[in-house]
This record gives structure tokens, sequence and C-alpha cells, in this order.
């Protein structure tokens, strides 16, 4: 055996006899050349599936429909709610008041106190008015309030408004027909962002406009009212009374606003001038609505004549939900002073 390979044995025999303790630790640390050994990648949890509920075909009807007459500062607060219409979209379903009619809606909000988690609230309720009609019921909106002394009767347009046609979710995305659609909303394409450059008076006209309706067939209440509001400019403060040129006097209308500190003495005859004027104008114009009526009725098909006799209007509250107010006891059948109270409410 040659003196190497003697060397390698007795290194073997002293490395086989020496006690575990004493022989050399192998290095934790990886060899730059060895393979990296990769730890057990930890186990995925699979996430819980989170369904959302599917979209109902007409769920965004309600709030598609401008809410008209609403102030603007107030817009926000209708929809703090989730408010449920179901009723509204139940209508159109197979078996339903409206489905397959055309059907034109309008939008508006009724301020009322209500409950809500036990207590009493102001809050602006929404209101869907449908009118069952085959062709719009009219291409003008009012604008009157108490604090304004005239009524305007002007075309929507004027106020960025028209009716335009309402279109499914389930049709959005596809090419559909114009002359099919079967609903239509009133609809304002001024931006409140664009508010700040209108003039204020602009702005609160906004405020006091009403959805307008002309009923040929039927002679309206105010053609036959005697009744005139009257708003005198005096000083320190405005006079603002109803004065029936039936009922009341004149003189002794005055002297009793006197008497009532409502009026000076020293402006009682341009008061009465004042009223006078009012008056005459009333007058004739009941005389004109009444000659524009019997006109229309002259002119009239028999076709417009059965559509406006088959008008019907429909007035929807939000459904009651546990997340929503109670406005079981608020609910009326009145529109507004034009369309006057509708044929069902729901």
């Amino acid at each position: 055996m040659g003196r190497g390979s003697k060397r390698k044995a007795n290194q073997k025999e002293k490395e086989e006899s020496k006690s575990p303790e004493e022989l050399p630790k192998e290095s934790t640390k990886a060899s730059s050349r060895g393979k990296r050994v990769k730890a057990p990648a930890a186990r995925k949890t699979e996430a819980e599936p989170e369904y959302f509920p599917d979209k109902r075909n007409l769920e965004d009807l309600w709030q598609a429909a401008f809410p008209v007459g609403t102030e603007w500062d107030q817009l926000d607060s209708v929809y703090q709610f989730k408010w449920d219409f179901s009723n509204l979209e139940n209508a159109f379903e197979e078996g339903g008041l409206l489905h397959g009619q055309k059907v034109y809606l309008f939008s508006c909000t009724e301020p009322q106190l209500v409950s809500f988690k036990g207590e009493d609230k102001i809050i602006c309720i929404p209101v869907v008015v449908a009118v069952l009609s085959p062709f719009p019921p009219s291409d003008k909106i009012g604008i009157k309030s108490v604090q304004r002394e005239t009524e305007e009767i002007i075309p929507m347009k004027q106020m960025k408004m028209d009716w335009v046609p309402y279109i499914p979710l389930e049709e959005r995305d596809n090419q559909v027909d114009r002359k099919r659609f079967q609903i239509y909303i009133l609809s304002c394409t001024q931006r409140r962002a664009a508010l700040r450059h209108l003039k204020l008076e602009r702005i609160k006209k906004y405020e006091y406009c009403l959805p307008y309706f002309y009923q040929p067939l039927k002679e309206d209440e105010l053609e036959q009212s005697t009744i005139v509001q009257i708003l005198y400019p005096a000083e320190p403060k405005p006079v603002f009374c109803e004065f029936d040129w039936e009922l009341d006097e004149l003189e002794e209308f005055t002297d009793d606003l006197v008497k009532e500190e409502e009026l000076s003495e020293d402006q009682k005859d341009a008061f009465k001038e004042f009223v006078k004027e009012k008056v005459r104008d009333a007058k004739r114009a009941n005389r004109e609505a009444r000659e524009a009526r019997r006109k229309a009725l002259e002119e009239m098909s028999e076709e417009t004549r059965a559509a406006f006799e088959n008008m019907r209007f429909y007035k929807f509250y939000p459904v009651q939900t546990p997340d929503t107010p109670d406005i079981s006891k608020v609910k009326a059948s009145f529109i507004n002073r034009y369309y006057g109270k509708a044929h069902e409410i729901f």
C-alpha cells in the first residue's frame, strides 16, 4: 500500500472512532452552487363568492324622471333613502295596469312630516305620476308660486325640459327602435354645476315649475273662479290677500285692511285702483280661456276627443320598507293645480 493510501485509511479510521459530538456540524447555509429548496407553498384559502342581486329591468325608472319643482339644494336629500318603486315597475309587467300602454311619467316631491326610526322629520317624498295617453299630455310648463304675482305658461324647452324615451336596463346595450317605446319621462338637461352661471331669478323659476295640463273637455275651475290673488307693493311691507269680485265690496274690503293696519290710509285709493286692474285682467283671462276651449273643441278630431276622454292619471308613492320612512298617512290624490286629482293612487 502506498503512503498516500495509508494516510487516507488512517484518517478514515480516526473519524469513525470519534463520538457524534466531535464530528463537524454541517453548515446551515446553502452552497452557492447547490440547488435552492423551496419551502412548501402556503395553502390558499378559497374566498367566499360574493353575490350581488340582479338589477331589475325598470329599477331606475323613478330616478330617471326629473323631480319637477324641487329646490336644487334639496335634490340630494330626495335620494338619501333607498326608495322602493316596485309597485310602479310591476304596473308595466304582464297583467299590470300599464302593461302594453303608452305612458308619460313625471316626478315631483312632497315635503311631509313623517316618522322614521321613532323620530318625526320633514322628508321630501318622491312621487311619480303616470299619464296614460297616446300623445304627450302637454309641451308646456307652468311657473307659479305664492311669491310670484303672475303665472307663466311657457314651452318646456325654455326650461330645458322635454319628454324623452325611457330605455329599460336590458335593452341599453342594443340597437332599439325609437318608434316602439312605450314609456316616456319628463327629463331636464339643466345641470346643477352650471347654476352658478345663471341669474337667481332663473334658478328660482325651476323651483316654481309645475307640469302643465289643459283638459279641453272640462271647464277649468280657474275659468269659473271669481277670486284674484292680490300682492300689492305697499310700504313698509307688501299686502297679500284674496279678493272675490262677487262676494267682496271693494270699499269695505279696503277699509278692513286699514283697520287691521295692513294698509295705510293714504294708500287706499291706489290700492283700490290696483285691485280693479287685477279684476279686469282676471275676467279677460277667463273670457279668453273659455273662447280658446270652445275653438279647440270645434277643431278637435274624434280620435283626439276619444284620447282626452280616456286619459288617466295614476300617482305612485314608494312602497313601505324597513329602510324608508312611514308615508302611509300622507298619501293624497291631488297632483297639482293643472292636473287636479289622480284617478287612482298606489
